[in-house]
């Protein structure tokens, strides 16, 4: 066969014959990937719109789950916070993740697995009783 021909000269070149070259090889089977299973939780802070480059990373991974506080940015910049918002934004719905926030200086992303609780009825009422 070719490929014994082709085996054969490569362990020749090596200063070994075909038959040691058969023998000592090993097996390794690329088809097994450690995963990650355990899911995080972690908190980030925006302090300027470079920021976003590292929580855009945790979430491209798909095993995080970002609590982002962006109270120093919104009494910075609130430009630059808008932009920023508008990044992490893209990216979540490109990962068909969820956003959103909490109070005023929380922000809430989860990937694709997790889904943020949002209550309908809650937000209808408020509307309601503000057009009263």
């Amino acid at each position: 066969m070719v490929l014994n021909k082709i085996k054969g000269g490569f362990s020749r070149l090596w200063g070994g014959s075909p038959e040691t070259a058969e023998q000592e090889y090993i097996e390794i089977d690329l088809g097994q990937e450690i995963k990650k299973s355990k899911v995080i939780v972690r908190p980030f802070l925006l302090k300027k719109f470079e920021d976003v480059n590292d929580i855009l990373n945790s979430l491209r991974e798909g095993y995080t789950i970002a609590v982002i506080d962006i109270k120093a940015l919104k009494s910075k910049d609130i430009i630059e916070l808008k932009r920023a918002i508008a990044k992490i934004k893209k990216t979540a719905d490109a990962l068909e993740g969820s956003i959103a926030g909490f109070g005023e200086n929380v922000l809430i992303v989860t990937p694709q697995f997790a889904e943020i609780y949002k209550a309908a009825k809650i937000i209808e009422e408020v509307d309601k009783n503000q057009e009263m």
